[in-house]
């Protein structure tokens, strides 16, 4: 198998790859978490607010087994019951149709998803969504739209921004090791759903606009670091940016037909409209930076 060079935005090395193997080959009683915190303290890798990169560590063994170059202890079965007990702040299921003027649904707001209970109501109703759920890696941020009686109205998930895309990266106008020391700093809304069942117009834009005053705030509280671009994917088969644009983002171009994550030119898929939401007037001085 060949040996991927870039996982998970660290450059991966064939003594990486002999260590890890090492690592499984003398302490068989590990499992993976184990593995991924010995690995971050060797690496020293860490977020800007001094903690290991636990999940980044392990979506990387994960590519790497996937690879064929290591074998991972078998995932353990965790014990759930003792979660069930925890309260989730948003009402169960609910799906009577609910078709009213904004004002008349009563406040909206965003709540952030934190907790194992939320991220399991929260991946209940984002399946609703065409593209599916099947969990989140790396630096993430999840989030409901409720309305005054804790009711979720929609789903926005935001993760890892795309590797390298045109229109976007010259609408930036980084060069590739800019673009590699400041990908961070941006964001792609992966998904964003509002339930099926919820006819409300203008709500979208409505929860856009709350994610784009709050989430620079979130990401530094929780990784250390702020964001300073968001964007966004739209299949223009399916649809016409209607709601991005009502939101004020701004259309750069579309995608070239491959995945978000294709560095290697081998995965087509179809062409979507590429959308970006710039956070700070000077976002392109602090994308751009040589620092």
């Amino acid at each position: 198998m060949d040996l991927p060079k870039i996982v998970q935005g660290r450059s991966v090395s064939a003594d990486d790859v002999e260590v890890i193997r090492e690592l499984l080959g003398s302490n068989p009683s590990w499992n993976r978490t184990r593995l991924s915190r010995e690995l971050c303290a060797r690496w020293g890798w860490r977020n800007d607010k001094g903690q290991p990169k636990d999940m980044a560590c392990r979506t990387l063994l994960l590519k790497l087994e996937g690879a064929g170059l290591i074998v991972l202890p078998a995932r353990h079965q965790k014990r759930g019951s003792h979660l069930r007990k925890r309260a989730v702040p948003w009402r169960a299921l609910w799906d009577h149709e609910i078709e009213l003027p904004l004002k008349e649904v009563g406040p909206v707001r965003l709540e952030v998803v934190d907790g194992p209970e939320s991220r399991s109501v929260f991946a209940r109703y984002l399946s609703h969504h065409y593209l599916g759920y099947r969990g989140s890696v790396g630096e993430n941020m999840k989030y409901v739209g409720v309305d005054e009686k804790g009711q979720i109205l929609a789903c926005l998930l935001f993760g890892s921004a795309a590797w390298k895309v045109r229109a976007r990266d010259e609408f930036i106008g980084w060069d590739a090791g800019q673009r590699g020391r400041h990908l961070r700093l941006v964001t792609n809304n992966m998904r964003f759903l509002i339930l099926p069942w919820v006819k409300v117009p203008h709500l979208a834009s409505h929860l856009l606009g709350q994610a784009a005053r709050r989430i620079s705030a979130d990401w530094e509280e929780r990784y250390g670091h702020p964001v300073h671009l968001l964007e966004t994917f739209v299949e223009r088969e399916r649809f016409r940016g209607t709601v991005y644009r009502a939101a004020n983002w701004t259309a750069v171009g579309e995608t070239e037909g491959r995945t978000r994550n294709d560095r290697h030119h081998q995965i087509s898929t179809a062409r979507k409209e590429i959308f970006v939401y710039p956070l700070v007037r000077n976002f392109r001085q602090l994308l751009c930076s040589e620092e």
